[in-house]
């Protein structure tokens, strides 16, 4: 029996490794012995990898070749079985895997796209949680990945929608292995760019950092031939410079694999070819990754990792065949332990217990600004990627709830409104083409019943023998074929489009957040720059014996530093609710709790005014609307992640002195909050 020992002490470093080692039996040369030294380069490496994801592990046979090379160094692994011919993932680590599972893309290729194989292999995401030491800070969740491959350019990449559903599905697992609380760490061959939607999904709707972008920020978008990196008007990339600064992994100049034909056959020879590392690169990108995250935690963790260095590494060639080990390169990445940080980590991944103390600071400093000197700001929300990705819109972690058994902690972050309706657009092409192609395929179906059915009673009229096996054969043929194709369209399209429909809606409902997020922060901008002092509150129904906090003639045309004084000052507000909601219900509000503020429009808003509205609730024409005074700061403006789930609720632009409301548009489906 196998005995497991766990570490008494968390380590200060861990060294990462993402591999996609291309053992594709019958197809892929040399392969037994490429797995070889592949096993050998990982054992002999100058930075020991201590945790090791593997993509493109196709066979029982390289796995075991990789573990005999590895085993030193690496005494636990488990390889992932998925689909019909293995996932291809493999995780290999220093560290005791403690639990383990393989979770499946629900979109992922097409059956009839046999000769490319994505769909019979089924691929997913390998799951695999890692205790480094003891308590729940040693545990990291590893998240091993090979996302659907591109087999033509994103302009008619026809599984661009897939790979974009792939990655939503990655994040929401580290996004939940995070808010447990525990490090995260998403490797592999991701297959996208960073210039991709995909991309843009995983970095906005999971708490992770992309290692390399982190330590070059101002690494390319894509190859050097994408719209995304030729709008930055950069010189060509030598080879160096891609493996050095863009973290380039496959269709470089310096991989044999991606070399021509006739260049392949002349090494194949014997014939030495010698690259010159300067020379353009121009198609060379960077598909591999390494994402990370501290996670988060209701209060500081004491065990604060950073991120300390990343390169690209297995470059060298094969001893004797002369040939690169793989058609990617790997990414190796190295995180490091640090003392605890009350504000932020040198990586930039904060414990939410900083993140809810600074990101109201900075996010609300920088709408300020913003407002208040427009053509200074082009983002409400800075971020450390590069300009030519949109911003995401975020959101400050949810604080635990005290009367909770269990405390849990949520990250919301959006992205621009926009971006949603691009990807809604693919889903809809997608969407249509599986009608399209689930009409015809039944059709097809039914059209070979019919054919067969009168190729039989053709038998019984003919009186030669040879006609009768024609007739038959034609008749097996055509009704095997019609099966084939009504079972694909009956049963596999079926199974996309409910796929289809389910990623739809999840991505509709993050962009009414997104719009909700938007108008508020538009609302709060107009009056900043309106510049105009705040309106009679009493023409407010029911609430005419409010007093206004603002000095007459202030208002939204006080300076900036007054301006911000008073959003320091209304940091807090009392509040806590009792919601039930259906066609044409009331909201009711009762405050007993103190809770901090999440919502940047709402604290933004806050500024103008010190005292607590009474709200009233209005039913007409099956909307609620919720009226409040708003020449109030503390109580001004219900916070957005109040009406979490109860659909799209929106910021009306505050318009001179007349109120303003929150409207709440009918539910899609009936609710009840407690």
């Amino acid at each position: 029996m196998k005995h497991i020992e766990v570490a008494t002490q968390v380590p200060s470093t861990i060294n990462i490794l993402t591999y996609n080692c291309w053992d594709l039996k019958y197809l892929a040369k040399y392969r037994v012995e490429r797995l070889q030294e592949i096993g050998r380069s990982i054992a002999a490496a100058v930075t020991t990898p201590e945790i090791v994801g593997l993509q493109e592990c196709w066979t029982q046979e390289g796995y075991l070749a990789i573990r005999r090379q590895t085993r030193h160094i690496l005494p636990y692994g488990k390889f992932y079985h998925s689909g019909i011919f293995g996932g291809g993932l493999a995780i290999l680590s220093k560290w005791p895997i403690v639990e383990s599972n393989m979770v499946r893309y629900p979109l992922n290729g097409r059956p009839t796209a046999f000769f490319r194989g994505d769909w019979y292999v089924g691929k997913g995401v390998a799951c695999a949680t890692i205790q480094t030491g003891q308590g729940k800070e040693s545990v990291f969740e590893v998240f091993c990945t090979h996302m659907h491959a591109p087999y033509a350019p994103e302009s008619s990449d026809s599984y661009m929608c897939h790979r974009t559903a792939q990655a939503w599905e990655i994040a929401r697992l580290m996004r939940q292995a995070a808010e447990r609380g525990h490090a995260v760490i998403g490797l592999g061959d991701f297959n996208i760019t960073p210039s991709s939607l995909a991309y843009q999904l995983v970095t906005t709707h999971a708490p992770v950092q992309d290692v390399w972008r982190t330590l070059h920020p101002d690494s390319s978008l894509g190859a050097a031939t994408h719209p995304s990196e030729k709008a930055r008007r950069k010189e060509i990339p030598s080879a160096r410079y891609n493996l050095r600064e863009n973290g380039a992994t496959c269709d470089g100049v310096l991989n044999t694999w991606r070399w021509s034909k006739q260049q392949q056959k002349e090494l194949f020879k014997g014939k030495s070819i010698i690259v010159d590392s300067t020379e353009p690169d121009p198609r060379a990108r960077r598909l591999d990754y390494i994402f990370f995250s501290n996670g988060l935690s209701a209060s500081p963790r004491s065990v604060q990792w950073r991120i300390e260095s990343a390169k690209i590494g297995m470059t060298e060639r094969h001893p004797t065949l002369d040939c690169s080990l793989s058609d990617h390169f790997s990414v190796e990445a190295t995180i490091s332990r640090a003392p605890p940080l009350s504000t932020s980590n040198a990586d930039g991944l904060q414990p939410q217990s900083s993140m809810r103390e600074q990101s109201n600071d900075t996010a609300l400093r920088t709408l300020t600004n913003a407002a208040l000197h427009p053509t200074l700001y082009t983002s409400y929300n800075p971020s450390p990627t590069s300009s030519f990705l949109p911003a995401p819109i975020t959101r400050t972690p949810s604080p635990p709830d005290g009367n909770s058994v269990k405390s849990y902690t949520s990250y919301q972050s959006y992205l621009p409104s926009s971006v949603y309706d691009e990807i809604l657009a693919l889903v809809s092409s997608d969407e249509v083409r599986a009608y399209r192609q689930r009409r015809l395929r039944l059709f097809h179906f039914l059209a070979s019943v019919i054919i067969s059915l009168i190729c039989f009673i053709a038998i019984w009229w003919s009186n030669h023998a040879g006609v009768s096996f024609m007739l038959v054969l034609v008749s097996t043929l055509n009704f095997g074929g019609g099966i084939v194709q009504g079972m694909i369209g009956g049963l596999f399209e079926g199974s996309e489009l409910r796929a289809l429909l389910e990623f739809k809606w999840e991505i509709e409902n993050c962009k009414e957040f997104a719009e909700t997020i938007e108008d508020n922060e538009g609302s709060v901008i107009e009056r900043v720059q309106e510049q105009r002092p705040l309106g009679d509150e009493s023409q407010l129904e029911g609430n005419g014996k409010e007093k206004s906090c603002l000095e007459e003639g202030k208002g939204a045309g006080e300076n900036e530093k007054e301006l911000w004084e008073r959003v320091r000052a209304s940091q807090e507000y009392s509040g806590k609710e009792n919601i039930r909601r259906g066609p044409g219900r009331k909201i009711n509000e009762s405050r007993d709790e103190r809770t901090p503020s999440s919502s940047v429009g709402s604290l933004a808003h806050m500024a103008k005014c010190e005292t607590q509205p009474r709200f009233q609730s209005v039913a007409a024409d099956g909307d609620t609307k919720l009226f409040f005074n708003q020449g109030c700061a503390q109580q001004s403006a219900v916070p957005l992640n109040r009406f979490e789930g109860m659909g799209n609720v929106r910021r009306l632009p505050l318009k001179g002195s007349r109120p303003s409301f929150l409207r709440i548009p009918p539910p899609k489906y009936d609710a009840s909050w407690i």
